[in-house]
């Protein structure tokens, strides 16, 4: 392969930081490797992102053999790696994953206990990244948050009959909804009946909260619908991704909804949930000092790129000229009309034998159109989330090229394979290839579950293979049944399809000539992937042939002809479907029908009325579609407002974890300072958290302005002693009140201290621990931080404060190395002691502090009412709460090693476990 000209510019806008735009089937996988290439000669790692597991490993190892016939290596990180796998994927040059994993890394990488489970590049693991469909994981993706979460504890019970209320509520008159934004709202009438029906007085009281589990109920039977957001597959509720069409096994929905779900549809519960981490990606892509991306469709949504991620959006001209035709929207005043004209369209096209491609929104919607499309007796396929079509994915989408091919898909973005017309002959030898050699390797293939009716690989034409293609299967066959003789048993599914795609992989990088001599070569290891290797050769050249002769036909025919079923809230989607016609030069049309009970125009408040009685006027018949220079103008301005409405989403998303952004920041750069940092850091981690202590029991006591003996002197020792009793020596038992106001009398007004053997006057010195040119050092940058703290305002007394402080200071250090040294325990494992508490205090407290960040993210803006600015709330808050945070973890650790030290073996199992 070689880049085109017009995919050298790609990569220069790529390495540039910018995203390139540019269209299907002009071939963005390969212009990735040019900035990717470049990017990676630092050695500090590049990060390639797809959108799912499968593009990754395609792209890995398509595009992985460039790099590393280049001296680079190449990693690869899927669902189900261990730790040490994605650990020696991160420290290669160039790293292919997908944008979920990456998010989940780097989070449970903040969750670890120790540096050995770390699995990124710390302390830098982001340096260049290239994100593939960037507007799908920046735009549509950036309104979901990843979430990791641990199990609360949730009164399971309360789901079903929370669903048994919702089903006696009605809308309109219990309840009234706002499609906008997927909310309810109970009315007067429903909250006297949910409160009657659940023998409560209060729906929102807070010892029994109630109104969560009827509103998420509400919620639930309005807005979450079976095959359209979710499917039930082995008694669980699994969620559609809608923007790809895929099931996302792994992902649950927060704040109790899903738990709401499975109650509607009569399922076990799961266990309710807490965030103890979260990110999105919006955060988690700004950390890459320099970022790029890749999409088809971004040009509506520049302004935005460039407001929050500073990146400009370069159109990059194809390399031959676009001759698709986007024929006019028809809208329709009833769905029974649009589905009705799809099916005619369709039944049109099949009859020319132009290969179509429709879009739907859901599968409930795909198969609605499949049952219309086995009326007339058309053949087709079906792509969506259901698992016996998700399986047939590579294979579908290779035949939707072909001539009389008629496919359904729920969504077309992320599928990562082009529509190539005529069929793509790499998809179509491998498949042959399976065919024969499958059911030989393995004794479980798999039996793929088709309804039953005509699909369109019954009825297109069947590729010719040459007899020396057939020898060559035959010789595969043979070999592979001889194998399998040899090893005494059979392959799994998965180990058989592995040797397929190894052979393949062989064939890609090896000749025919030097195949032929290693198949002819007498080893030990049999040469059953030079001999399937040899066969898919052979049989990709009788493919490339047939779909060569067949995309002639169809391109004569006119192409491949788009039928979207209804306008997305984003016109950078219908783009993407549109985008699937008309690639390298090749013809093609594109048609979107849409009726005016689509659920777009509901959720938005358009005004249909004005369209249906202009039909009426017309014609009696509801199924006549309303075409024209007017509508198309109504419709682009709903979708400019809609795409306006999830903007401000959006926006007002970032904007508020921005704040959340800036803590977690400093969270996460001290626990990996922590973790990675050598003990000499970790103790004065611990020597800076126990100086902060003693200073905020001084400082909330005392006032810079004002003689001692104001101070609140007797409660600075009080509260000093309550925490350091348990290291604290007899000789601090004899400091009182008075003999402390009279040392810090004695010395107000001192010119010069010496700072390595100061102590107040009258008073026990500290034990004698800071011996050592780093002790010495330690406690000088502790003075240091003492004098310069600006939460101390300048007083008259302000030279008492810091000395008190410093002094309190180093009697707590120094009897803490004290008691230490006193255990007897070896360094090492005094260090491990420290480094877990410390982490896990940290870790404790943060979750705590997301939890209530959450709840103060939705309570600020009832502030609005107030006339109060609920972001300027959040941030005000949202910093008080940070502040107590840091300040009780600082005081929960040092509160937990003096417990501890004071008696190991009774705290070891609590620390450690």
């Amino acid at each position: 392969m070689r880049h085109f000209d017009v995919q050298i510019i790609g990569g220069a806008v790529l390495h540039d930081g910018s995203i390139a735009e540019m269209k299907t089937g002009e071939g963005k996988t390969l212009v990735s490797t040019l900035a990717a290439y470049l990017n990676a000669l630092s050695g500090e790692g590049v990060h390639v992102v797809t959108v799912n597991d499968y593009l990754a490993q395609r792209d890995a190892e398509w595009m992985g053999r460039v790099h590393r016939f280049l001296g680079l290596s190449v990693g690869l990180i899927q669902r189900d790696m261990k730790n040490q796998e994605r650990r020696s994927n991160y420290r290669c040059d160039i790293t292919y994953t997908n944008n979920t994993e990456l998010g989940f890394d780097y989070l449970r990488d903040n969750l670890a206990g120790s540096s050995e489970q770390l699995v990124m590049r710390w302390p830098k693991p982001f340096h260049f990244g290239v994100v593939d469909e960037v507007d799908s994981v920046l735009i549509d993706e950036g309104r979901n948050p990843l979430l990791i979460s641990g199990q609360a504890s949730q009164d399971a019970v309360r789901f079903p009959v929370a669903a048994r209320i919702a089903d006696l509520l009605i809308r309109g008159l219990h309840y009234s909804v706002e499609l906008k934004d997927n909310s309810v709202e109970l009315t007067e009438e429903g909250i006297l009946l949910a409160e009657t029906a659940l023998d409560t007085n209060d729906l929102w009281d807070e010892n029994d909260p109630w109104a969560r589990f009827v509103l998420n109920a509400l919620r639930a039977k309005e807005f979450y619908r079976r095959d359209v957001q979710y499917i039930i597959r082995n008694g669980k509720a699994l969620i559609i991704n809608e923007l790809t069409g895929r099931v996302e096994e792994k992902r649950r929905w927060s704040d109790g909804i899903h738990q709401a779900v499975e109650a509607k549809e009569g399922l076990k519960i799961q266990a309710d949930s807490v965030v103890v981490a979260q990110i999105t990606y919006q955060s988690l892509f700004k950390l890459y000092p320099k970022l790029s991306g890749m999409t088809g469709t971004a040009k509506t949504e520049e302004k935005e790129f460039l407001k929050i991620f500073q990146m400009p959006v370069i159109e990059v001209p194809t390399n031959m000229l676009s001759i698709r035709e986007d024929l006019p929207i028809m809208a329709f005043a009833t769905a029974r009309g649009k589905w009705n004209y799809v099916r005619a369209e369709i039944e049109y096209m099949f009859g020319l034998g132009r290969p179509v491609l429709v879009g739907t929104t859901s599968v409930e919607n795909s198969e609605h159109l499949s049952a219309l499309l086995r009326e007339i007796k058309i053949p087709h396929n079906i792509l969506n989330a259901r698992p016996k079509y998700a399986a047939r994915e590579a294979e579908i989408v290779a035949q939707a090229g072909r001539k009389y091919a008629i496919t359904l898909s729920t969504n077309m973005a992320g599928r990562g394979t082009d529509i190539i017309l005529g069929g793509n002959p790499k998809m179509l030898a491998r498949e042959i290839l399976e065919d024969n050699l499958l059911s030989t390797l393995s004794d479980n293939v798999p039996d793929v579950e088709i309804d039953s009716g005509l699909t369109s690989g019954q009825i297109l034409s069947k590729v010719k293979v040459g007899p020396s293609s057939l020898g060559l299967l035959a010789k595969a066959v043979l070999m592979s049944k001889y194998v399998c003789k040899s090893e005494g048993k059979k392959l799994s599914y998965d180990e058989a399809r592995k040797i397929i795609s190894e052979s393949i992989e062989i064939s890609q990088s090896v000749g025919s000539v030097e195949l032929l001599k290693l198949v002819d070569e007498e080893t030990e290891m049999y040469p059953l992937g030079p001999c399937v290797a040899l066969a898919y050769l052979s049989v990709l050249k009788d493919c490339e042939s047939h779909c060569s002769s067949e995309g002639l036909e169809v391109k004569n025919l006119g192409g491949l002809h788009v039928i979207g079923t209804s306008l997305h809230e984003s016109r950078r989607i219908d783009n993407q479907l549109r985008g699937r016609a008309g690639r390298q030069g090749d013809p093609g049309s594109t048609r979107f029908v849409v009726s005016l009970q689509d659920d777009m125009f509901q959720k938005f408040n358009f005004d249909t009325e004005w369209a249906v009685k202009l039909i009426s006027r017309l014609t009696d018949d509801d199924d006549v579609p309303i075409v024209g220079h007017s509508i198309m103008k109504q419709l682009t301005n709903l979708q400019v407002s809609a795409e306006k409405y999830f903007f401000s989403i959006r926006k007002n998303l970032i904007e508020f974890d921005e704040v959340l952004e800036v803590q977690r920041k400093h969270v996460y750069d001290l626990r990996q300072l922590i973790l990675s940092g050598d003990s000499d850091s970790c103790s004065q981690h611990i020597f800076q958290y126990m100086q902060a202590v003693v200073s905020e029991i001084i400082l909330k006591n005392v006032d810079p302005t004002k003689h001692p003996r104001s101070w609140k002197l007797g409660k600075i020792l009080k509260e000093f002693v309550g925490i350091s009793s348990a290291v604290l020596n007899d000789s601090f038992a004899g400091i009182t009140e008075e003999n402390l106001l009279y040392s810090l009398t004695a010395v107000h007004g001192l010119s010069s201290v010496d700072i390595d053997e100061f102590h107040l006057p009258n008073l026990p010195r500290p034990p004698n621990s800071f011996r050592g040119i780093r002790m010495k050092s330690s406690s000088f940058k502790r003075w240091l931080t003492i004098c310069s703290d600006d939460s101390v305002t300048d007083g008259k007394f302000r030279s008492s404060i810091n000395l008190l402080c410093k002094y309190l200071g180093d009697f707590l250090i120094a009897s803490y190395l004290d008691i230490i040294q006193d255990s007897g325990y070896n360094s090492a494992y005094v260090k491990e002691i420290e480094r877990a508490v410390l982490v896990k205090t940290l870790d404790s407290f943060w979750k705590d502090h997301l939890v209530n960040m959450n709840k103060l993210n939705s309570a600020v803006n009832l502030r609005y009412f107030g006339h109060r600015n609920p972001l300027e709330e959040y941030k005000i808050d949202g910093c008080r709460f940070f502040i107590s945070m840091l300040s009780a973890t600082r005081r929960v650790t040092v509160e937990s090693l003096l417990r501890y030290w004071s008696s190991p073996m009774e705290s070891e199992e609590l620390v450690l476990r």
